[in-house]
Order: C-alpha cells, then structure tokens, then sequence
C-alpha cells in the first residue's frame, strides 16, 4: 500500500518587481513548494481568497496598496489571521520593523534573499502554519463532539421530561400524545411572539410538566366521571400548587421554567384563574402561552364526559376569551400560527390510548 499523498504547501510570493517575483520563486519551486505570484497587494487579497497559502512572502513597498495595509487586512480577518506574513523589504531602520510587527507580521527577509535564509524561515514558518491548523481542527472536532454529547444529553432530558409528565396522565384523561402537542402548540406561539431560540427550546421541554401536580390527587376526584363538587373543585385546584412544589428549587432553566407554568396555567387575563387570581402581566408569558395550547387542546380532543369540538367552534372560544381567559398578544400570536397548530394537531392525533395506558387505568 503507498503511503498518503503529502499536500504540496502553498507560497504566495507579493512584489511589484517581476525580476525579484521570478528569483524567488526559482528558489522556492526546487524545494518542492507550489509558488503562486501577486504583483500588488490587491492583487494578493485576491489570491489569499482563492488559494488560501501556507505562509506569505510581502513586499513592503508597493504602489497602491503597499505591504503594511495587506498584512493588516489578512491579520484582521478571521479565515486568514493565521497565515504566517514574512515581510520582504530593503527598510532596515528599526521603526520600519516596529510598523510591521504593530500590522502582524510574523517574521522579516532584507532584499537581497539569501537562498539557504529564506528556507530557514520558510521551513520554520510552515511548522507554525501546521500548528495553527492542527489547533484549529482540534478545536472544531472539540466543539462538534461537546455539541453531539450536548445534544444527547438534551434527549435524555427530553425523554424524562415526557416520562415525568405521563405520570401524572396516567390517572387523568389525557393520553402521552396530548404533553406533546401542547409542547408544540406553545412553541408554535412563542416563535410567532418573536421569542428568541433558547426560550422557544425552554418552553418546549418546560410544558409538558404544566399537570405534574396531578400525581397528588386522589383518583376519587381525578377519576370522577361527573361534576365535581365544590370541595372536590377545590382539591383539584390544588394540582398548580403541587406542579410547583414538585419542581421548585432547580438550578436548570427549564426546570425553573416548568415550575411557573405548573403554577400559573390556569391563571386568566382578567383575574379570575386559580390558584393566586393573577392578572395580565402579573402572570408570567410563559404561563400564559401555556393556557392558551392547554385549552385549545382539551377543546379539540375527545373527553370521557363529551366528544371533541370541531375546529371552527375551539377557534372561536379562543377567540372569545381574547382579553378574558388569554392575553391578547398570545391569543393573536396563536391565530397568526393557525397553519402550524393544525399541522401539529394531525401530525400527533390520538389513536386511541397507548397499550400502556389502558394497562395502567385497568390496574386501578
């Protein structure tokens, strides 16, 4: 088997003197370098742009744009900072070097070049280009394998979130695909809000565990087929408090997040929620994009004590407690987003309860 092919390295050589462009690549090519020739400094941008060099040879003086505003641009910018700059000059008074040092550059040549100098610095130069590039991959495989890892841990959140959350369904009405679509229905309204990516994720992974609370009450009351009473009312309101007491003191923002969702969700625009009465601003965004999915979702999805609405009648009670029930903005937010939430509703219809499910409730 032959070994892999060593990449040729890249020299671009800057002059404006085609004799002293053509002497140095006679020196360079023996060598084994790929010599590529500019003879101004616009000139090499444009070259530095296609061919992206191992290491520069730059005239100082040059009509137009001479060799300092070159190295300084290249310096300047992020995919070409690294490329090593020799500058090759007759200047030999010290504020000359102090000047090109100041615009980044890496090492001198004084004309005329010596033949065994100039492969010295070449040689030297290239070791650092290669190092510059071997932190440079290490870095980006670094920050691929810390975003897979995070992403996968992500998952594993997200898997226990939803695993959390069923919990608490197993006792209720509601089958696993209901946390999932409200999660989608609340994203959905937040993007459409103008909230940024992080708090559109938060949001997503914190409402599924808006009804944890239901874990602590009894099913004689979660279960009831018929109305509850006003004491029963009482106890199932107490399901926000729970929700909260359960999440409260984490340090994960989404966490923190689904502990004031679980609180406030049936909170109302105009004060008459539960469990505290807030109103309007008093109850956080979070908590109410999160009523405004939960209703619309349990309007639109089949109860044991009624069938589901049909979709023009569940739009227009949202509509109706526009300023009541929900926050104007979100209610408006949630409408602009018609197209979405109806695909998110077929996308997760119910198909019947889970084996699981079924399982479960017959167990109790």
């Amino acid at each position: 088997m032959r070994a892999p092919r060593k990449e040729v390295s890249k020299i671009l050589v800057v002059d404006d003197e085609d004799r002293d462009l053509r002497l140095m690549e006679a020196m360079l090519t023996p060598l084994g370098y790929q010599v590529i020739l500019a003879h101004d400094g616009k000139e090499a941008l444009e070259k530095v742009r296609e061919i992206l060099p191992d290491v520069i040879l730059l005239d100082i003086r040059m009509p137009g744009m001479g060799g300092y505003e070159v190295a300084k641009r290249l310096k300047d910018n992020e995919e070409t900072k690294t490329i090593p700059i020799v500058m090759v000059t007759v200047l030999g008074k010290l504020e000359d070097r102090v000047k090109a040092l100041e615009v980044g550059a890496d090492d001198f040549l004084s004309k005329p070049v010596e033949r065994t100098e100039l492969r010295a610095r070449v040689q030297s130069l290239l070791k650092v280009k290669a190092y510059y590039d071997h932190m440079r991959d290490y870095q980006k495989e670094l920050k691929a394998e810390v975003e897979r890892r995070t992403e996968q841990l992500k998952q594993t959140s997200v898997d226990t979130i939803y695993r959390l959350s069923r919990a608490a369904e197993y006792k209720d009405e509601d089958t696993g695909l209901h946390i999932q679509r409200m999660s989608h229905y609340a994203s959905a309204v937040a993007r459409k809000m103008g909230l940024d990516d992080r708090t559109v994720e938060n949001i997503a992974y914190a409402t599924p565990l808006h009804d944890v609370g239901k874990i602590g009450i009894p099913d004689r009351i979660l279960l009831k087929q018929g109305k509850l009473g006003p004491d029963e009312w009482e106890i199932m309101k107490r399901h926000t408090i729970i929700g909260a007491r359960i999440l409260e003191g984490s340090d994960t923002g989404f966490i923190k997040l689904a502990e004031v969702i679980a609180l406030t969700h049936h909170e109302k625009w105009n004060g008459s929620g539960y469990p505290k009465g807030l109103k309007a601003s008093e109850i956080l965004l979070a908590g109410r994009i999160t009523a405004i999915a939960d209703v619309f979702d349990a309007l639109t999805c089949k109860r044991p004590y009624r069938e589901p609405f049909p979709l023009e009648k569940s739009f227009g009670i949202i509509k109706e407690g526009r300023g009541r029930h929900f926050d104007p903005d979100v209610v408006d937010s949630f409408l602009a987003a018609e197209d979405e939430i109806l695909s998110i509703k077929e996308k997760h219809k119910d198909e019947g309860e889970s084996l699981l499910v079924q399982i479960v409730r017959n167990a109790l």
